[in-house]
């Protein structure tokens, strides 16, 4: 690995050529695709376009972390914009911008990393939330998880050219932040990342059992004293499930996705919940949403 500058943040080039940019908590791996020169441009425009963001976002995180409600929120940087944007069709739910961070920070870097360059295809993956630019006849493979307790892909699906989706994400109850629901694994396909990434929060909050006694909770605050959840119950475990109740929980989870389908906020979603899954595919991606 080489570094690329001695910064405040990490920048390194990985094998394959691959970029990997870390400041704190974000941690992005970046790739795009065509003649070196236009590569070495677009990885330059990304290495600009993160450094300071982190410090950016921080200075509003007050505002970031507060319940979209009747009030409006009227975050300054562009990608705490974003991320209001992403989080408005839901506040109908409770849900706070930082539902849409990781994918907000994914669609930003890629616009910049696009801007002006001839790139043939580009992602940036932000811990499992990724925004793709794709050119006509080109595709990306995605490997799917099943349980966020262990990355390994157990399933994959193929993005294309000629499809809506342009966003990913990936949230569930041992994810990097923490979940209302008992959802394992829910993976959502939007317009954006940062639509995605709101999405599948919201889908994993409700793949659920009420008052369900191998439920246990506890306050988020109480496990991060900076959760934006405040004192909201979060799933620290869960015991043994009957077929029913798995059944029942991503069915709670599934009809929240045609939902937000129907109002035409994703394309697709694929809900886990102890080696049991459910599809919401779209028409056009039904084929290629399959586990392996």
């Amino acid at each position: 690995m080489t570094a690329l500058a001695e910064r405040s943040f990490s920048a390194q080039l990985l094998q394959g050529d691959r970029l990997h940019l870390q400041d704190g908590p974000i941690d992005l791996v970046i790739e795009a695709e065509g003649s070196p020169g236009e590569v070495h441009l677009a990885y330059a425009q990304a290495v600009a376009a993160f450094e300071g963001l982190l410090a950016d976002l921080v200075r509003e995180l007050p505002e970031l972390r507060r319940p979209l409600g009747p009030e409006a929120h009227r975050p300054r940087h562009p990608v705490a914009r974003a991320m209001v944007r992403a989080c408005r069709p839901h506040a109908q739910l409770w849900v706070t911008p930082m539902a849409a961070v990781a994918g907000a920070v994914a669609d930003h870097i890629l616009a910049s990393l696009i801007e002006g360059r001839r790139l043939t295809r580009a992602w940036v993956n932000d811990g499992g939330d990724i925004a793709v630019h794709l050119t006509p006849g080109t595709s990306l493979d995605i490997g799917l998880v099943a349980d966020l307790a262990d990355w390994g892909p157990t399933g994959r699906l193929t993005l294309t050219h000629d499809g809506p989706a342009r966003g990913l994400a990936t949230s569930g109850r041992q994810g990097r932040s923490l979940s209302r629901g008992i959802a394992e694994a829910v993976t959502v396909l939007a317009g954006s990342a940062a639509a995605a990434d709101v999405a599948a929060t919201l889908i994993a909050n409700a793949v659920d059992l009420e008052d369900h006694p191998g439920v246990l909770r506890r306050p988020a605050c109480d496990l991060d004293r900076d959760s934006d959840l405040g004192t909201l119950p979060v799933v620290t475990a869960v015991g043994p499930l009957t077929r029913e109740e798995i059944e029942e929980a991503l069915a709670a989870g599934a009809r929240l996705a045609a939902q937000m389908q129907e109002a035409g906020l994703i394309h697709a979603a694929l809900l886990s919940l102890r080696g049991q899954g459910r599809a919401v595919p779209d028409r056009q991606e039904e084929k290629r949403l399959t586990w392996t």
